[in-house]
């Protein structure tokens, strides 16, 4: 007998979110991520979950029957969970022993909060740069998620086809990805790269998501149109597109991860009219989300899909692809067709990073003078704090929330404060050659200032 085509869904969850208010994450807790576990509960459908540390750690402390769900649904086997930095950060904009650091950490938050330690990994928001699968390998990561579209257009002929390009001012392709589909949909030597798990030099195994699927159904649980349109994405129009993919499946592997995608667009708006409509409306309630997403799942068992996670379908896969082309993926790009190196040129970014940058290179001259500490140690998880991505995005004329960027002040002041510590208890505090926290104090206030006097998008 024939298998069945598997499927993948994967929302992803980040409660550090751009202009999510610190006092809305134990609504965002209840109104997003509560639903859907109790529909997967509910349904007894399998789907993978990923969290940064950061999001257990809140769900632990705001919303515990939230993370109790999310135990119980790991334990039984319904959520695979994917690990990703303790702190959402951009990878390719900070040190790498910063990202590997906070791989671990993230990892052991999964291992503290559900007693599960996750094999597979997910990268925010997909930014490229070399040296990416080696830090995952090394965290102790078996598997990650892949931004399928950034890997199809580092192909030329792809690109071409497409018409295509990047721009670090420019903010996504994202509806225009499709694009990609139209390219690929009959050309199984591409196909396969969705279909089946491939392989890194280094061993580490990848799967791809891709927008020309995510984005479909983004826009079918937020009921909206994209502007070129009059009535919003269907059920039929989901329906024909995963009839499509299932007959692609046949011709070129075993699965597809259609979405891959922010888990608070279920039960929230989330960011939605910022990202496509520059709209300032954030985290407004969209119950009816809860019900298409469950529809989702329900047009996909319909046509006779099984629900699968990552680990399973890369264990019990016939084909695995040697792939070194990953490294032909451009340094800087991200996913939904956009840049990470844009991130790193908002002007919250050239005031920010520069600032993380010096407290970082302090904490390793004095690991290196001081040897290993426990103030060192949390002073560098306050600096990667301070790195989060959304104290930095978007760009113009949109902006972060002011308290996105308030946590970050308040996390360098906390890593200066730690350093300070560490010098005084090692009989250091003399030694201000190597690191001057009086002066880095004044650094940090300097843009402080400058930060905090702006007003920001959406405020009165």
């Amino acid at each position: 007998m024939p298998k069945k085509p598997r499927i993948i869904f994967m929302p992803h969850a980040n409660i550090q979110y751009s202009q999510l208010d610190p006092a809305r994450r134990e609504w965002v807790c209840e109104n997003s991520y509560r639903p859907l576990f109790e529909l997967v509960r509910d349904g007894g459908y399998r789907i993978a979950f990923e969290a940064s540390g950061r999001t257990l750690e809140v769900l632990n402390e705001e919303a515990p029957e939230v993370l109790a769900l999310l135990r119980e649904l790991v334990r039984n086997g319904q959520i695979e969970p994917v690990g990703s930095p303790f702190i959402h950060v951009m990878l390719t904009n900070i040190p790498p022993e910063v990202g590997l650091d906070t791989l671990k950490h993230g990892l052991d938050a999964w291992e503290k909060y559900t007693g599960v330690r996750p094999a597979t990994g997910w990268n925010p928001e997909c930014g490229w740069a070399s040296f990416l699968p080696e830090i995952y390998r090394e965290a102790g990561f078996r598997s990650l998620v892949m931004d399928a579209d950034s890997f199809f257009l580092s192909f030329p002929e792809i690109r071409e086809a497409t018409g295509l390009s990047y721009d670090v001012q420019g903010h996504s392709n994202k509806n225009h990805l499709f694009k990609i589909e139209e390219y690929i949909k009959d050309k199984p030597e591409f196909l396969r790269y969705l279909t089946n798990p491939s392989e890194a030099p280094n061993g580490l195994r990848m799967i791809f998501r891709s927008d020309c699927m995510a984005n479909p159904m983004l826009w079918y649980l937020m009921g909206a149109t994209e502007g070129m349109r009059k009535e919003p994405v269907s059920s039929d129009e989901i329906r024909t597109m995963l009839s499509n993919w299932k007959r692609r499946i046949a011709d070129s592997g075993s699965f597809i991860m259609p979405y891959a995608e922010d888990a608070e667009y279920i039960g929230t708006s989330a960011y939605f009219y910022v990202k496509q409509f520059n709209q300032a409306r954030f985290f407004e309630p969209e119950p009816a989300s809860v019900g298409r997403f469950r529809e989702l799942l329900e047009i996909a068992k319909e046509l006779d899909y099984e629900f699968s996670t990552p680990s399973e379908v890369i264990a019990e896969s016939d084909t695995l692809i040697g792939n070194d082309l990953i490294d032909h993926i451009e340094n800087g790009v991200a996913w939904h067709g956009g840049t990470a190196k844009a991130w790193a040129n908002t002007e919250y970014s050239r005031l920010l990073d520069p600032v993380c940058r010096s407290v970082f290179d302090g904490i390793m001259l004095l690991r290196r003078r001081l040897g290993d500490r426990k103030e060192l140690d949390e002073a560098l998880k306050a600096v990667t704090s301070a790195w989060v991505s959304d104290s930095r995005w978007p760009p113009l004329p949109t902006s972060p929330g002011r308290f996105n960027v308030r946590e970050t002040l308040d996390d360098l002041y906390a890593a200066n404060a730690k350093m300070e510590e560490a010098m005084r208890n090692c009989g250091a505090a003399d030694l201000r050659a190597l690191y001057s926290p009086g002066l880095m104090k004044t650094q940090i206030r300097c843009i402080e200032e400058n930060l905090m006097q702006r007003k920001y998008f959406g405020e009165a």
